[in-house]
């Protein structure tokens, strides 16, 4: 059986293009979501929401299921 994933959407307003810290209290997380179609949909949308904030990223990020393939 193959291993179950969760999707999340994280990511936020960077201090810099380096994209390794972020701004104070602008960090964002959307999720869990159960297929990665989803997770992509809400990573689109909410990037054109912020598209003129040229410092803001989002990431879809996929993680193992807790439980793994039993869950």
């Amino acid at each position: 059986m193959a291993e179950r994933k969760l999707w999340f959407v994280w990511g936020g307003v960077f201090t810099d293009s380096a994209w390794q810290e972020l701004e104070p209290g602008s960090e964002e997380c959307f999720g869990p979501f159960h297929d990665a179609e989803t997770a992509e949909r809400v990573w689109r949308d909410e990037m054109r929401r912020r598209v003129d904030t040229a410092q803001h990223r989002l990431f879809v990020i996929e993680v193992p299921r807790p439980g793994g393939a039993a869950a």
